[in-house]
C-alpha cells in the first residue's frame, strides 16, 4: 500500500504558471497545490508547487495511471532502477517532464527541470528492501 504520493515543481520567471499548473493535472486529478514564492541567485522569482496527496483511493488511481501511461521504455527504466530510486524509509522518487506532461505524455526524465514526485511506500518492517516488494506488487510492470 501507500502512504502518500507527494509532488513538487518549480515555476521559473520564463514559464506560465497556468501551463505548469495544466502539466500537473495531468499526473494528479483536481490539484490544489500550496504556492511558496522564493527568488534565485539573480534575483528571479521562482514559483514552487507542492503538495502531499494522503486519500487512499486517490494514491490507488495515481498508481493505476502510472501502471498504464508510462512507456515499456520508462517501465524497464524503473525496473532497472528500482534499487536505486527507493531510500531506506520506503520512499520512491521519481521524476516526470514538465513539458511531456503538459502535452499528455508521462516521460521519466533525469532532468531537475521536472515534476518531482515521492511515493512513500507503507511496508513493515519498514526498510528498502520491504518497500521494493511491496513496489513490485503495486506497479505491474516491476
Amino acid at each position: 500500500m501507500i502512504h502518500n504520493i507527494s509532488y513538487r515543481t518549480f515555476v521559473y520567471g520564463t514559464e506560465d504558471e497556468d501551463k505548469v499548473m495544466t502539466a500537473i493535472s495531468y499526473l494528479f486529478p483536481n490539484p490544489l497545490p500550496e504556492k511558496a514564492v522564493n527568488e534565485d541567485h539573480f534575483g528571479n522569482k521562482i514559483i514552487v508547487l507542492s503538495d502531499k496527496i494522503t486519500k487512499k483511493r486517490t494514491n490507488k488511481d495515481i498508481v493505476s495511471f502510472l501502471n498504464d501511461k508510462l512507456s515499456d521504455e520508462d517501465k524497464k527504466t524503473l525496473k532497472e532502477e528500482l534499487s536505486r530510486r527507493m531510500d531506506e524509509k520506503g520512499n520512491l522518487f521519481l521524476r516526470f517532464d514538465k513539458q511531456s506532461a503538459y502535452d499528455e505524455i508521462l516521460k521519466l526524465t533525469y532532468s531537475g527541470d521536472a515534476i518531482h514526485v515521492k511515493i512513500k511506500i507503507a511496508s513493515y518492517p519498514v526498510s528498502k528492501e520491504n518497500a521494493i516488494e511491496v513496489a513490485r506488487k503495486l506497479f505491474n510492470f516491476l
